[in-house]
C-alpha cells in the first residue's frame, strides 16, 4: 500500500531522485555574436522552412526569385529538397552571398529509409529488436546525408491506440515502453556520435503532445484525455528521445483537450524546456501555425504567429507567418523580440552542432552519392529487417511450405505484385523499380521444378467477377494456394484514417472465394495497421502478417515461407475482432467488474464478441517450440532506490534454429488509484539453437512501475507483481518482489529502459 502522498512530497528535498533531467545549455559565443548582430528581418528569415518543391516533384521551386529571398537571409531551412549537386548551389548561395553567411538546413521526411526502403516503422516495431531499427537509420542517414540532407522528420513515437487512426503505420503502437526503446533507437542511429559527422541527420521527434491520441481515430481531431493518461502514456516516447538527444522536435497539429500544441506555452515551454531541460529546435507541423486560426485561439494570422512563437516554437514549416505577419505582431508588442531571439539562437546551435558554420560543404560530395544510394550492404540491411519484422499469426503445420518438384504453388492477389504497396506511404526516394515484389520473391525462392503461377484474382479497389473466377480455376489446379490479401499503402499514413479496420470489399470477396475451394490456403497479410480478420483466421491454414516490406520484400518473404529462417517477429500491437472493438489495449484497467466469457453475468465487456482480441499484443508463433524455466528473482524485496533481477532460462526444445523475444510485464495489484493489469517493462529478441538455453536477466528498477500526480512521479511500497512470457496473454513464468520504501522518481515510468542481460546455460 502507498503511504500519505502529500507528507511525501513535503520531503521533496530528502527523497532520491530516480533519473536526470537534460541540462539545456547556453548558446555559443558564435550564436550569441551572430544574434546581436543580426537585423529582426533576418532573425525572421531564419524562422521560415519553406518548400523547395513538393513530395513528388523534388527542388522544382528553386527559382531564381527563390535564391534572391536565400541572398537577403529570408529563409532558414528547405524541405522537399534533395540531391547534392543542386543543394550544393543553394548552400552556396548562402553562404556565400547572403550578408551573414548563414547556412540553410536542408530537411525530407526520412521515415524508413532514403532510397534503400526498410519495412514501414509499425513492421519495424514487430520485431521487438531496437538494434534493427537503429542499424536502419543508420543507413537511412548515410544515403540522406550523401544527397545533401542535414535533416529528418522522424522519428515519429506517436501513441496510437486506435487502429482507425491512418497515421498508426508511422509509429510502433500502443505501448509507451516499446515506443520509447524504438524511439531511442532511432534518434541513435540518425544523429550518430557526433551530430557534426557528414554522415548524420538530426532527428525531429514527432508530433510533441498526444497526437494519435484523436477522438475516434480521425487524423488531426481534438485528443481529450486525461492528465495521467497524458503522462504516463503519450509523453514517456518524448521523453526517451530526449534522454537520447534529439535535436528537435515537431509539434503536433492537434489540440489536447483544447490547447492546440503548436500555440501552448504550457507544452512547448514548459514540458519540453522547463521540465526536461531540453534545448533543440522546435518546428511547427506544415501550416500549423496558420491553422491556430481554424481551432479558434488566434483571430488572425499575427496573432497566431505571436502565440506559437511565444510557446516555443522556433521554425515555421510553410505558413509563412513567421517570414511575414509575425513582424506586425513583434511592432505591436515589443517584448517578443526576446522569444524571437530564443528562436534563432536554437535554429543557429542546430546548425552549429551539425557542423554547418566549420563545414557548409560537407554534405554535398557528389561521388559519395553516387556510392552509397541502394548499396548493397544497405539492401542487405532492409533484407533483414523485413524478414525480422515478420509475425506468424496462424500455422497447422502448413508452414514453411516444402514444394516437390512438379508440384503447383498458385499465388492469387494484386498486392502480390505491387511495388508501390512495399514502398509505403512515406516513401523518401524509394523507387518503384528497386522493389522486389512478394510474387518476384517466391519465384526467385522456390525449389527448382516448382510452377508459380499468379492471378490477380481481383484490384485492391472494386472487384471484377471475372478475375476472381481466373483465380478460383488457378486455385482448384493447385498444390499450395499462397493468398495475399489486405490493404494498399493509399489506406495507411497521414489523412488515411478509415472508419473499418476490415479488409475493403474486393479483398474480402477473393479471400471467401478462395477459401471456399478447399484447397490448403497460406494467407500473407499485407497491411499498415491491425486489420479484422476473423474469418482468415477460422479458414487458413496459416496466415503470415508481411506488413509493408520495403525494397527487398520478396527475398525476405522467400527466405521465410520455405524455411530458410524461422519467423520470430511479434505483434507490437493487438489485432481485433472487429472494428467496434477499438481501441482494444492489453494494459487495461482492471475495472470493478473485469470481464468474464460468462454471459449470464454482467461484466465489462461486448456481448457480441469475446472478450480477448482476435491476436494479442506480443503474439507471434514460430517454426520451432520454447520452453520457459523458473522465474527467479534475485531477492524478494527491494528498496525505492535498488534494482531487483528478474531471470528465467529459455530453451529451444524444437528442431530449427529461431528466434524468441521474452517479455516481462509487470502489475502493481494495490495502489491509490487503479492500474493497468500488465505493463510491459522489459523484452529481449534471442536466437537459440536446437536444444540450446539461455538465461535473460531483467534489472528493474521500482521507478519503472511509478504513478503520476499532479506533483510528480511517485514509487509506492508494496508488492510488484511479476510476469514473463511469450506474447501478453502467453505468460510462462510468474512471481513477485516488494517495494519495502516509498519515494520519487523525476522521470516518467515507461521511458526509463531496462537493463537486460543474456547469458548461455
Amino acid at each position: 500500500m502507498a503511504c500519505n502522498r502529500h507528507f511525501l512530497w513535503t520531503l521533496l528535498a530528502a527523497c532520491l531522485f530516480v533519473g536526470t533531467p537534460a541540462q539545456a545549455s547556453e548558446p555559443s559565443e558564435r550564436v550569441t555574436s551572430l544574434v546581436e548582430e543580426m537585423t529582426t528581418e533576418e532573425k525572421l528569415g531564419q524562422l521560415v522552412q519553406a518548400a523547395g518543391g513538393r513530395s513528388k516533384n523534388l527542388n522544382s521551386k528553386l527559382t531564381p526569385e527563390e535564391l534572391d529571398r536565400v541572398r537577403r537571409g529570408e529563409v532558414g531551412s528547405y524541405l522537399h529538397v534533395a540531391g547534392a549537386a543542386p543543394l550544393a548551389e543553394l548552400q552556396r548561395v548562402a553562404v556565400e552571398e547572403s550578408r551573414l553567411g548563414i547556412p540553410l538546413l536542408f530537411a525530407m521526411d526520412v521515415v524508413h529509409g532514403y532510397q534503400t526502403i526498410f519495412p514501414v516503422p509499425l513492421a519495424m516495431a514487430a520485431t521487438w529488436e531496437p538494434e534493427v531499427w537503429r542499424h536502419a537509420a543508420r543507413v537511412s542517414a548515410v544515403e540522406a546525408t550523401a544527397a545533401g540532407l542535414h535533416w529528418t522528420f522522424a522519428p515519429m513515437v506517436d501513441i496510437a491506440r486506435d487502429a482507425r487512426w491512418g497515421r498508426i503505420v508511422e509509429g510502433a503502437g500502443p505501448d509507451p515502453f516499446l515506443s520509447a526503446r524504438m524511439a531511442e533507437a532511432q534518434v541513435q542511429g540518425y544523429q550518430g556520435t557526433s551530430l557534426a559527422d557528414a554522415d548524420t541527420l538530426m532527428a525531429a521527434t514527432k508530433h510533441f503532445g498526444a497526437y494519435g491520441a484523436a477522438l475516434g481515430g480521425r487524423d488531426y481531431g481534438s485528443a481529450d484525455l486525461s492528465a495521467r493518461t497524458l503522462w504516463e502514456v503519450y509523453l514517456p516516447p518524448f521523453e526517451a528521445a530526449v534522454r537520447a538527444g534529439t535535436g528537435s522536435m515537431m509539434t503536433a497539429f492537434n489540440d489536447v483537450s483544447g490547447a492546440p500544441v503548436t500555440g501552448s506555452e504550457e507544452y512547448v515551454d514548459s514540458i519540453l524546456r522547463d521540465q526536461w531541460g531540453w534545448d533543440g529546435l522546435v518546428v511547427s507541423d506544415w501550416n500549423a501555425i496558420a491553422e491556430l486560426i481554424n481551432h479558434g485561439v488566434a483571430s488572425d494570422r499575427a496573432t497566431a504567429g505571436a502565440l506559437a512563437l511565444r510557446a516555443g516554437v522556433d521554425m515555421d514549416m510553410t505558413s509563412g507567418i513567421f517570414g511575414g505577419e509575425l513582424k506586425d505582431a513583434i511592432d505591436a508588442d515589443p517584448a517578443l523580440l526576446a522569444d524571437l531571439d530564443r528562436a534563432v539562437a536554437h535554429i543557429l546551435t542546430a546548425k552549429e552542432r551539425l557542423g554547418l558554420f566549420d563545414n557548409p560543404m560537407a554534405y554535398h560530395d557528389l561521388a559519395r552519392e553516387a556510392e552509397l544510394l541502394m548499396a548493397p550492404a544497405h539492401r542487405d540491411a532492409a533484407r533483414e529487417a523485413a524478414v525480422q519484422s515478420m509475425v506468424l499469426l496462424k500455422n497447422d503445420g502448413s508452414l514453411p511450405l516444402r514444394p516437390q518438384p512438379r508440384e503447383r504453388i498458385a499465388v492469387i492477389g494484386a498486392l502480390a505484385a505491387d511495388p508501390m504497396t512495399q514502398l509505403g506511404s512515406w516513401r523518401a526516394q524509394g523507387k518503384a523499380e528497386d522493389v522486389v515484389t512478394l510474387l518476384d520473391g517466391i519465384r526467385q525462392g522456390v525449389p527448382d521444378g516448382v510452377d508459380v503461377r499468379y492471378a490477380k484474382g481481383a484490384d485492391t479497389g472494386d472487384i471484377e467477377p471475372g478475375d476472381v473466377r481466373e483465380a478460383v480455376r488457378l486455385a482448384k489446379r493447385s498444390d499450395h494456394v499462397v493468398l495475399v490479401v489486405g490493404e494498399d499503402y493509399d489506406l495507411s499514413g497521414e489523412a488515411r484514417s478509415r472508419s473499418s479496420v476490415e479488409l475493403p470489399a474486393a479483398q474480402r470477396n477473393l479471400a471467401d472465394a478462395i477459401l471456399a475451394t478447399g484447397k490448403p490456403v497460406t494467407v500473407l497479410l499485407v497491411t499498415g495497421r491491425p486489420v479484422a480478420v476473423p474469418e482468415l483466421a477460422d479458414k487458413a491454414d496459416a496466415i503470415l502478417l508481411t506488413w509493408m516490406l520495403g525494397v527487398e520484400a520478396g527475398p525476405a518473404l522467400a527466405d521465410v515461407l520455405f524455411g530458410e529462417v524461422s519467423p520470430g517477429g511479434k505483434l507490437p500491437v493487438s489485432f481485433p475482432r472487429a472494428t467496434g472493438q477499438l481501441p482494444f489495449t492489453y494494459d487495461k484497467l482492471p475495472s470493478g467488474r473485469p470481464a468474464e466469457p460468462n454471459l449470464e453475468r454482467d461484466t465489462n465487456r461486448y456481448i457480441d464478441l469475446p472478450i480477448t482480441p482476435l491476436y494479442p499484443f506480443g503474439h507471434g508463433l514460430s517454426y520451432s517450440l520454447f520452453d520457459y524455466g523458473d522465474v527467479v528473482m534475485s531477492a524478494p524485496s527491494v528498496g525505492a532506490d535498488g534494482v531487483v533481477t528478474v531471470s528465467v532460462p529459455v530453451t529451444n526444445t524444437g528442431s530449427q534454429a529461431a528466434d524468441e523475444v521474452v517479455q516481462l510485464y509487470l502489475r502493481d495489484p494495490v495502489s491509490r488509484v487503479s492500474r493497468p493489469v500488465q505493463q510491459l517493462r522489459g523484452f529481449q529478441r534471442i536466437t537459440l539453437q536446437p536444444g540450446e538455453t539461455q538465461t535473460v536477466a531483467f534489472d528493474v528498477q521500482p521507478a519503472q512501475m511509478a504513478v503520476w500526480y499532479p506533483d510528480g512521479w511517485l514509487i509506492e511500497a508494496g508488492e510488484i507483481e511479476v510476469m514473463v512470457g511469450s506474447s501478453s496473454t502467453d505468460i510462462r513464468g510468474r512471481a513477485s518482489f516488494d517495494v519495502v520504501s516509498t519515494s520519487t522518481s523525476v522521470q516518467s515510468a515507461a521511458s526509463i529502459p531496462t537493463g537486460v542481460r543474456v547469458s548461455e546455460r
